[in-house]
């Protein structure tokens, strides 16, 4: 798998040997004498990629930058590459959500390993937050109404039920129904409550639901 790997290290030699073994293997590759250096240059997610980070590093730590990272929201999987490994900050760091941890001098194999699972994994991530944002933009169209009506429906509401509920009649809640699936590009009611649930909206298990 073709992808991205961020190096921080401030041992110059290490990144230029690692750097080195990455492209021979096939990776595009950039490197960081510093975590504020990454900072400074967010990496673009556009493309699968991870992040080769050493836990001792001057300034910002590399546990310090993970959470640094996380709270800007990053999806960058990021592998630990250290010279001093010790258990607190190894499950630390896998706690906080690393990809894995590994202790220098690291071989070949087990390196391009954890980077093909880290570049794996950023690539699902990165189809997930692409489903996200369409599923968010197409119920984004929908009118004050006809958001009403798709969370009473995925709840397991009735046309009947929902009519009474806001106050009108079967017919033009069947109208707006229409509307949501056409909107949010559902063929079923299965598919909407899929939607749904990936966008965190209350919903009611899917084979639970009855249908008008």
């Amino acid at each position: 798998m073709s992808g991205i790997v961020h190096i921080v290290d401030d041992d110059e030699s290490f990144r230029t040997a690692i750097a080195r073994r990455l492209k021979k293997a096939g990776y595009e590759v950039a490197t960081y004498p510093s975590a504020q250096q990454l900072l400074d240059r967010l990496p673009d997610e556009s493309e699968p990629g991870c992040i080769l980070l050493d836990v001792r590093i001057p300034g910002l730590s590399g546990p310090e930058l993970q959470s640094r990272l996380s709270e800007l929201g990053s999806t960058l999987p990021i592998v630990f590459l250290t010279g001093h490994a010790d258990t607190q900050t190894t499950v630390q760091t896998i706690k906080a959500g690393a990809e894995d941890f590994l202790t220098k001098p690291v071989t070949s194999e087990l390196l391009l390993h954890a980077i093909e699972r880290a570049l794996a994994r950023h690539g699902a991530a990165r189809g997930q937050r692409s489903k996200l944002d369409a599923a968010r933009a197409r119920i984004a169209t929908l009118t004050p109404r006809e958001r009403q009506v798709f969370e009473l429906v995925v709840r397991g509401k009735i046309n009947k039920q929902i009519a009474h509920e806001l106050g009108t009649s079967e017919r033009t809640i069947k109208a707006h129904r229409q509307q949501v699936m056409e909107k949010a590009n559902a063929e079923s009611l299965v598919e909407l409550v899929a939607i749904a649930e990936l966008l965190g909206i209350p919903s009611q298990a899917s084979a639970g639901l009855e249908r008008d």
